[in-house]
């Protein structure tokens, strides 16, 4: 009992310790870029030693990607959430509405993830990664847009090709953001996009 308590401290040590060496390499490659930052630099902003990053990563590439997941995670949790709230069928414009004041439009994760995308640009296995990623999202876009209540513009090929425009749109709003510092405008524009796309720039009769 008394060895699996201490195992328990252990992992939750461990777990902790993790958590804030990500917590301090975001702000650190926010601050100054993936390429940029040193082992030493991450470790110092959160407070640890070489050997406590060591324990928990190998590479600075492996904290990175680590961060990185996080994030798409997050965000991707964030997309199915405010997706799933309408049941069985879906009111788009109220979700898109959803989807645009829940969404993560963090100017410091949008510099991280750029950082990324160049990275994964330069190297297949890195690529691959991010791909499953934005795969991920997209499937929990398309699976819900599948039940919309209204029909879907038919240019965009079904769900699935919807769920590739809306992704596509919220990258070329972030990356606009990236310049303008502007968030409110950006919440806005993405609005507007979205619903846009996906209701032929009509505003359909809501259903209760």
């Amino acid at each position: 009992m008394a060895a699996g308590g201490t195992e328990k401290r252990v992992t939750r040590r461990r777990q902790r310790t993790r958590a804030n060496l990500l917590d301090a390499a975001f702000t650190v490659f926010a601050a100054k870029g993936f390429g940029r930052v040193s082992i030493e630099e991450v470790c110092e902003a959160a407070g640890y030693s070489r050997g406590a990053f060591y324990s928990n990563f190998a590479t600075l590439d492996e904290l990175f990607f680590a961060l990185y997941r996080d994030r798409a995670e997050l965000i991707a949790d964030q997309v199915a959430g405010a997706l799933a709230l309408d049941g069985p069928g879906l009111d788009v414009p109220a979700a898109v509405d959803r989807v645009t004041d829940v969404l993560l439009l963090d100017r410091d994760w949008l510099l991280v993830k750029t950082d990324f995308l160049v990275h994964a640009a330069r190297d297949t296995a890195v690529a691959q990664t991010l791909l499953e990623h934005r795969a991920r999202l997209r499937r929990a876009v398309a699976d819900r847009l599948s039940r919309a209540r209204t029909p879907l513009p038919s240019v965009l090929g079904g769900a699935d090709g919807a769920a590739h425009a809306v992704v596509a749109a919220y990258d070329g709003v972030t990356t606009q953001l990236l310049l303008d510092r502007d968030v409110e405008g950006a919440r806005a524009w993405l609005g507007q996009l979205l619903t846009a796309l996906l209701t032929d720039g009509g505003t359909p009769v809501r259903t209760n």
